[in-house]
């Protein structure tokens, strides 16, 4: 039985969660809470960070508790505190890095791999599908993945979160975020979707999908 909560605090230990052919490692770092996964594929060691956000030394570590064999960075949106490590770790690792096309501009990192919407995303035999999100910023991403009993696995960066989704810049961002959420994240994905955010702990789809109209009429 796994002891997973997806409970986390900066400083503190990584929550493990082993889902047969992938084990998602969580941590929070950084003065802002920021969630960090690796991912790591049991078949092969083969490893992918989600988010440098900060404390590389500490990313370090984390890859290290997996097989210590990085393959490569993604970012799920260009705002600052989910970069800060970003050039350090890339710097150090020498992995390749991939973000959403319409955000890669505004990276300390020029990405190697430009991610559009329906893009994969392949590290050992795990493969990952982008999910483009926008609104939160131009080229936010999420990258959502099916275990071997068919529930979802969503990794959401800052567009949502349990509450609803991530701020954005005006109403016309808010209800581009809506439409994307709707339409490529809570309609093919079941209830049981288990959701990892950029902050804070995790939630599931089928909690927060009663939300969805009360989202739209508060605007935020």
């Amino acid at each position: 039985m796994t002891t997973y909560t997806g409970d986390v605090t900066p400083g503190g230990p990584s929550d493990v969660r082993d889902l047969g052919v992938l084990t998602l490692r969580k941590v929070s770092v950084g003065s802002m809470d920021n969630n960090v996964y690796l991912l790591t594929c049991n078949d092969t060691g083969c490893q992918l960070l989600v988010d440098a956000a900060a404390e590389p030394n500490r990313l370090i570590d984390l890859v290290e508790e997996g097989s210590g064999r990085l393959g490569g960075i993604v970012t799920t949106h260009r705002h600052g505190d989910h970069v800060g490590a970003l050039e350090e770790l890339t710097h150090r690792t020498g992995v390749p890095t991939y973000a959403g096309e319409n955000d890669a501009d505004a990276l300390p990192v020029a990405p190697d791999h430009r991610l559009a919407h329906g893009d994969t995303i392949t590290f050992g035999e795990v493969t990952l599908d982008v999910v483009e999100l926008r609104g939160h910023t131009p080229g936010a991403i999420a990258l959502t993945w099916k275990d071997a009993d068919g529930q979802a696995h969503a990794i959401t960066g800052d567009s949502l979160f349990p509450g609803g989704p991530g701020k954005t810049p005006s109403p016309e961002d808010f209800a581009s975020l809506m439409d994307d959420l709707e339409s490529r994240i809570f309609e093919p994905l079941d209830d049981d979707t288990w959701v990892y955010p950029g902050h804070g702990k995790d939630t599931t789809l089928g909690a927060e999908r009663p939300h969805l109209a009360e989202w739209r009429e508060r605007g935020w």
